[in-house]
């Protein structure tokens, strides 16, 4: 009798952690997949950087493929020939290749 009754207690009790976990179990993709779509639905920031007033920190930091090295490079050339009229112009900075500057064209403005 009395393991009957432990095993009238205990089946209930067994059941409910089961549906408890279940239903954890089912409610955390549906998180999950939200988060993600929010992630790409949200619009991506773009800075834009200025070649003709940018420091050399701000050209390292912000473009993609530039270091210390190209960003000193490219504040060089710009002291020595004047502002750029196109950003088309980073192609004669020593070290700013045709890839470089695809990579980061869409961040780039000489106004």
């Amino acid at each position: 009798m009395r393991k009957s009754v432990f095993a009238g207690l205990l089946f209930p009790l067994l059941i409910g952690v089961s549906v408890a976990a279940s239903a954890a179990e089912s409610a955390a993709p549906q998180v999950a997949k939200s988060a993600a779509v929010q992630a790409v639905q949200a619009p991506a920031q773009v800075v834009v950087v200025n070649l003709n007033t940018a420091d050399e920190l701000t050209l390292e930091r912000e473009l993609v493929g530039v270091g210390a090295v190209k960003a000193k490079a490219i504040v060089a050339h710009r002291q020595a020939n004047g502002d750029f009229t196109s950003v088309d112009e980073l192609l004669e900075v020593k070290g700013i290749g045709a890839a470089t500057l695809e990579k980061n064209r869409a961040k780039l403005s000489v106004n």
